[in-house]
């Protein structure tokens, strides 16, 4: 399931701080389907363009208690029904000799499915995507308006991105 790139104007900025006034300014504006681009994470940009938080962390939380479960049932089953055998006088379910590894698989768990909830909800892997510069994985930032934002007009964003203080604007095909 690969992800279709749209076309859209994107500016660029040679300042993190600016980029940040200017993704506030953008959404502003009304624009909501923006993105921002930076070779590093900056401070007070998921808030500028409006990001809700993430829920991804509440599978890793109900993941995570599975893994418990998992774990606690898996050692509950094979030492008191599947095969008991009385060691050294200790009852057949024993919380305190099953705590390492119902925590591993705790860990475990949750671990992989954050992973893999990750990668499913950020539509990975992107082959060979559109490059808008090369630059935006050293020193660049860039925000980028898709043509399918509500009342899109390539002109009118051109020139409202220059007016934040971009650099340079760019059309770009498909991204």
């Amino acid at each position: 399931m690969a992800k279709k790139y749209v076309s859209g104007v994107a500016g660029i900025w040679l300042d993190d701080h600016e980029l940040v006034k200017a993704c506030a300014k953008v959404r502003d504006a009304g624009y909501t389907k923006f993105d921002a681009i930076a070779p590093f994470p900056v401070h007070g940009l998921e808030e500028a363009i409006g990001i809700r938080r993430s829920w991804i962390p509440y599978v890793t939380f109900a993941m995570g208690l599975f893994g418990a479960a998992c774990g606690l049932l898996l050692q509950y089953w094979t030492s008191a029904i599947d095969w008991p055998i009385n060691v050294g006088g200790k009852p057949f379910f024993s919380a305190p000799a099953f705590i390492p590894v119902t925590f591993e698989l705790t860990i475990l768990f949750a671990a992989l499915s954050s992973v893999a909830t990750l990668i499913v909800v950020c539509g990975l892997p992107r082959v060979d995507p559109p490059i808008i510069d090369p630059d935006l994985t050293s020193h660049k930032f860039a925000i980028f308006i898709p043509e399918t934002e509500a009342g899109y007009d390539p002109a009118k964003a051109e020139q409202f991105l220059k007016s934040l203080g971009a650099t340079e604007v760019k059309r770009i095909a498909e991204y």
